[in-house]
């Protein structure tokens, strides 16, 4: 495997008791192979079940794991703006915490790491629902057009950043889940950084429910790209 000299995690969590544990214990088995050191933090978004209860279970058995509480829920844009604001190391990766991608596949990420500040990666045989899949395509075609990027998969949850980028870029300022990526990406296209992208398998998940925004938070999102357009444009 290709290897970092140094490299933050973090995982954002929201109702995620059944997968958390598995997910982080899989990371690090991971990122001893792929990392000079590393640290994780959990970003714990106001769960309601016992996520939290698992988080500190796990920072209580490794030292290098650190716990972010949100309370209440602020939304999977905030919960991102918590990890990148928090991590201290060089490179920086997240992915969700629902066993949904194989970490392991970090290794494509890092591969690309030698030439660009940001590697995004695309879904590959994407394990969503068909409206689900339509919306997705959809929102990555508009980010696209309206921001002047060139990526496949806009809202992949396995990104891999250098810290340089978030410490650079205007400050995030997005909540909603369907926002932080697009703004993410696009502030750093302003800035002149480099962006490349690789295919990342996409899996099923085992445990709990995938949430997903009403139409109302899909319209203010809509609403939202259009005001980051005017803002970066």
């Amino acid at each position: 495997m290709n290897k970092l000299k140094e490299l933050s995690v973090f995982f954002p969590a929201y109702n995620e008791e059944a997968n958390l544990e598995n997910t982080v214990e899989k990371a690090i088995s991971v990122l001893k192979k792929v990392a000079g050191k590393f640290e994780i933090l959990i970003v714990n978004d106001g769960s309601r079940d016992n996520t939290g209860k698992v988080a500190e279970k796990l920072a209580k058995k490794y030292a290098f794991i650190k716990v972010i509480t949100h309370s209440p829920n602020q939304g999977y844009g905030a919960a991102l703006r918590s990890g990148f604001y928090n991590c201290q190391y060089e490179w920086i990766v997240f992915t969700d915490s629902d066993g949904q991608f194989d970490f392991s596949e970090i290794d494509r990420l890092i591969e690309k790491s030698g030439e660009a500040d940001m590697v995004v990666g695309y879904r590959i045989n994407r394990q969503d629902s068909a409206i689900r899949k339509i919306f997705g395509w959809g929102w990555t075609a508009l980010a696209n057009l309206l921001l002047g990027l060139k990526v496949k998969d806009i809202d992949c949850a396995f990104k891999l950043i250098k810290k340089r980028v978030i410490d650079e870029i205007p400050k995030l300022q997005s909540s909603r889940g369907g926002m932080i990526s697009p703004e993410l990406v696009g502030k750093a296209r302003k800035a002149g950084f480099k962006i490349a992208e690789v295919g990342v398998h996409h899996f099923l998940r085992k445990e709990g429910k995938q949430t997903g925004a009403n139409f109302k938070v899909i319209f203010k999102s809509f609403v939202d790209l259009g005001k980051l357009w005017w803002q970066i444009k």
